[in-house]
């Protein structure tokens, strides 16, 4: 694996450890300046409301497990599957786009989601 491949991989395990964690000063120094956020509730949105609007949810999540990581050149795709304590299990896909040793964007795409074994529509 490439120099740059490890930089990628290392500051996708490090952004969601930190998500977890919520140590925002180290997610911070892993953004770039220009950093975007973008989801079905999101349109490329700053690092500042990034952590607005996302992070105060990370204390529902109870478990998050990365399944997936697909590199290739400054890019990659990340799949997770997570639950929550209110019982909820889904599984998402986060685009993530990296200017040098920084994530600059992160798309993401919503899958299913289920409640108790029974399909749920997110919220």
């Amino acid at each position: 694996m490439s120099e740059l491949k490890n930089t990628y991989l290392e500051l996708i395990h490090k952004l969601f450890k930190t998500f977890k964690t919520q140590n925002y000063h180290e997610a911070a120094s892993l953004l770039s300046p220009e950093f975007k956020f973008t989801s079905p509730y999101n349109d490329a949105i700053d690092k500042t409301s990034y952590f607005e609007s996302c992070w105060p949810n990370a204390h529902l999540l109870q478990d998050l497990t990365l399944e997936r990581i697909m590199i290739d050149g400054p890019a990659a795709f990340v799949s997770y599957e997570a639950s929550t304590s209110e019982g909820i299990k889904f599984r998402n896909t986060e685009f993530f786009s990296f200017e040098g040793d920084q994530i600059s964007s992160i798309e993401v795409y919503f899958g299913a989601a289920y409640q108790n074994g029974i399909f749920s529509r997110m919220r």
